[in-house]
């Protein structure tokens, strides 16, 4: 139910934030990210999530950090490849057994398709291998899973050819460990990052 909570309340502020800037934007404009002839356009960004099913029991919050490139295609269609580091925090003294949970090492490696439906706002979806940095640690026995992502986000305008781009996204893995059917790594996440284009 605190999960739950906190999903709602991370989208609705997300929702709000995109929104209060459109209202605030006096004339339409047509930014470099949502024509076909531009150049790549990069990203650095924090991620940031809540685990979601089976991990909330044992995982408390995830952070890392991700670097992307968005390839334009088509009028408002970008091909985005997506690599970063992912840290799930484990809880301490699980349900007073005073065992604690071994945080969870992802590298995801991504890739996938962002459309632009009205200038700024985009829906993208991803997929890819995300790969197990501590297996050892976590006794699983597989050390990549698949993973996919489907998100929704906007670009703010910074001036010029940058932007600050900012999506949530569900993301759910398949297991790490073949014998148990609860390792998997799924939870709702916010990417806040710095972006420019090359043109």
């Amino acid at each position: 139910m605190k999960s739950t909570l906190k999903i709602s309340a991370l989208v609705a502020a997300f929702a709000g934030l995109a929104f209060g800037a459109q209202a605030q934007t006096s004339t339409p404009t047509t930014t470099s990210t949502t024509t076909s002839s531009n150049g790549i356009v990069w990203s650095i960004g924090v991620d940031g999530g809540l685990p979601t099913g089976k991990l909330s029991n044992n995982y408390n919050w995830n952070l890392g950090g991700s670097v992307q490139a968005d390839i334009p295609v088509a009028q408002n269609l970008f091909v985005t490849v997506n690599a970063g580091y992912n840290n799930v925090f484990g809880k301490k003294n699980i349900d007073g057994t005073g065992i604690d949970a071994t945080n969870i090492q992802l590298l995801p490696v991504k890739a996938g398709l962002k459309y632009f439906i009205v200038p700024h706002f985009y829906v993208k979806g991803e997929a890819g291998v995300a790969f197990l940095l501590n297996k050892s640690d976590l006794g699983d026995d597989k050390s990549a899973a698949f993973v996919y992502a489907p998100q929704i986000g906007y670009q703010f305008a910074l001036g010029g050819k940058n932007y600050i781009d900012a999506g949530v996204r569900y993301e759910a893995s398949t297991k790490f460990n073949s014998g148990i059917y609860e390792d998997k790594v799924n939870f709702v996440g916010l990417r806040v990052a710095y972006a420019f284009s090359t043109k």
